[in-house]
């Protein structure tokens, strides 16, 4: 039951790692898309920047929160803890 857990753990992280790094890659585009606007100016500026706004910003918003649901599943099923004191680090610590 565990290795079948660690597998779609895996699966799971494989789709989060790959999906948050294309998201986070869109949003970088964004900044661009921005820059560019700034340089055209005028009613072009503001449809490009409307549309950035409008329609490529609430996808990347939506696809970010399913993956991290994928993330959080992965950490789940893995059975990892995040953000968690652990006893070892204390231990080294107080040495």
């Amino acid at each position: 039951m565990k290795e079948s857990l660690k597998k779609i753990a895996n699966v799971f992280k494989m789709i989060f790692g790959y999906g948050i790094m294309i998201v986070l890659f869109a949003g970088g585009l964004t900044f661009f898309g921005y820059v560019a606007a700034l340089i055209i100016g005028g009613d072009t500026a503001a449809a490009i920047c409307k549309w950035i706004y409008k329609t490529a910003v609430p996808v990347m918003i939506y696809a970010s929160t399913v993956l991290i649901l994928f993330g959080l599943l992965t950490m789940y099923l893995a059975g990892e803890k995040a953000l968690v004191p652990s006893m070892k680090k204390k231990a080294q610590e107080s040495k």
